[in-house]
């Protein structure tokens, strides 16, 4: 898993690295039993502070997606089912075919993504 964030994005660091644990079990890439890389290599790699790291891992734990192991780190606990993931893919090409379709451009297209998810 290749581990990036945007320091110019309106979403916080700590935010970005737990959605993108989130859309790797979506994808499958990360399984039950699996480690994430510790805090601290991950801090010093994305050229973060700790604690932003420490902050995405504990909501994760937080949302029961990881377990937090004295020694061990954080592994994944939690396992996104095939079936709800590939409902909600089945519904986001269909949003992106109408919007598309509308000639409205990538950016207006997440914007009204991210309003839906505000309300």
């Amino acid at each position: 898993m290749i581990w990036t964030v945007d320091p110019t994005a309106p979403e916080p660091l700590y935010a970005q690295l737990a959605a993108q644990v989130h859309l790797a079990l979506a994808r499958g890439e990360l399984a039950p039993g699996e480690r994430l890389p510790s805090a601290r290599q991950l801090a010093q790699s994305l050229d973060l502070n700790i604690h932003t790291v420490l902050h995405a891992f504990q909501l994760l734990r937080d949302e029961g997606v990881v377990e937090l192991r004295r020694g061990r780190g954080a592994v994944i606990t939690a396992h996104q089912g095939s079936a709800p993931t590939s409902a909600v893919h089945k519904a986001l090409r269909h949003y992106l075919e109408a919007g598309r379709a509308a000639g409205l451009p990538p950016e207006a297209l997440i914007t009204l993504v991210k309003e839906a998810l505000r309300s």
